[in-house]
């Protein structure tokens, strides 16, 4: 059972990033290990988050695992496990099994309608989804997309559509209001044609993602980057990943309010590990800012983080 949180109330930057657990103390098949990770490094007085790690408790920052497998048999996904970390229900139970990447058809009442997004909305918290979505989303029926493949069926687009929160695109993005989910603007740039969308630094991404929070009580922003880079198998491609998120904090942590806590947090293990692909390990949970290590301790499913933030919230 979920320990009650007495942390002060206040408000919360969640970050959510796909597919990063705690992985092996070994070089060879780790990138926490091989990485640059400055911000991390000061955050956590040079450990570096590993399953033998954690937990870790400095004055800066705590960093706990997740329990993601939720007693259901077989590897974590997407689909279910982001279902889990928004809701705070046991998705692969309720499901029957673990599934990905998108969200199945069965749970997307449960995301639409108790995701932390849509309760915390209910409640009367100011909420923001920072992400930034193409227009061209919205002008296709999502249902009749090839193969099912909408981003609209993710779990983070999906819950902040049903919220209302679906509803920054390219100019937000132009302006700094919103944040791409690959953090910097280059598949904006490249693959969409948004050449008027400013080239910008994951540092940069980072200080606009802290600013959009600094008007918010919850703030939430998806990342998805890392997965795919864990699904490459490929060192290189893991420790750059990586390497961006640990920029994208350093502007975060640079420019956010001190009453703000910032909580990061993943679905399931996939890039700590680049033989496997997804794997059994804890999902990732970092949470810096004021009352952090109580915060940090009342988790540890995938199940306890949004009911966790939805208490400090008061809602």
């Amino acid at each position: 059972m979920r320990r009650a949180v007495h942390a002060p109330a206040g408000p919360v930057l969640f970050v959510f990033v796909d597919g990063v657990g705690l992985g092996e103390d070994d070089p060879a098949v780790n990138p926490f290990l091989k990485a640059r990770l400055p911000t991390l490094d000061a955050l956590l007085d040079g450990r570096r988050p590993t399953a033998a790690a954690a937990p870790i408790h400095t004055a800066e920052a705590s960093v706990v695992g997740l329990d993601a497998r939720l007693g259901v048999d077989g590897l974590p996904q997407s689909g279910t496990g982001q279902a889990a970390l928004l809701t705070g229900e046991n998705a692969p139970r309720l499901f029957g099994r673990h599934y990905g990447p998108w969200t199945p058809t069965a749970l997307r009442p449960l995301v639409a309608e108790r995701s932390i997004l849509a309760r915390a909305v209910a409640a009367g918290v100011r909420v923001a989804f920072a992400n930034a979505y193409p227009e061209e989303v919205f002008e296709a029926d999502d249902v009749a997309a090839p193969r099912g493949r909408s981003p609209l069926r993710a779990g983070p687009p999906l819950a902040a559509r049903a919220a209302g929160l679906l509803t920054r695109h390219t100019d937000a993005l132009a302006r700094g209001d919103a944040v791409a989910s690959e953090i910097t603007n280059d598949g904006w740039r490249e693959h969409l044609g948004r050449l008027a969308v400013p080239v910008i630094t994951a540092e940069n991404a980072g200080r606009n993602l802290a600013r959009i929070a600094g008007g918010h009580d919850l703030t939430f922003f998806a990342h998805y980057a890392t997965d795919t880079a864990g699904h490459r198998r490929d060192m290189a491609d893991a420790v750059a990943a990586l390497e961006r998120v640990d920029r994208f904090l350093a502007g975060i942590l640079d420019a956010l309010p001190d009453d703000r806590l910032l909580v990061v947090a993943s679905d399931h293990g996939n890039l700590e590990d680049i033989r496997a692909g997804h794997t059994l390990n804890p999902a990732l949970a970092l949470v810096v800012g004021r009352g952090h290590a109580e915060f940090a301790a009342s988790l540890r499913s995938l199940t306890d983080v949004a009911p966790a933030i939805l208490e400090r919230l008061g809602a």
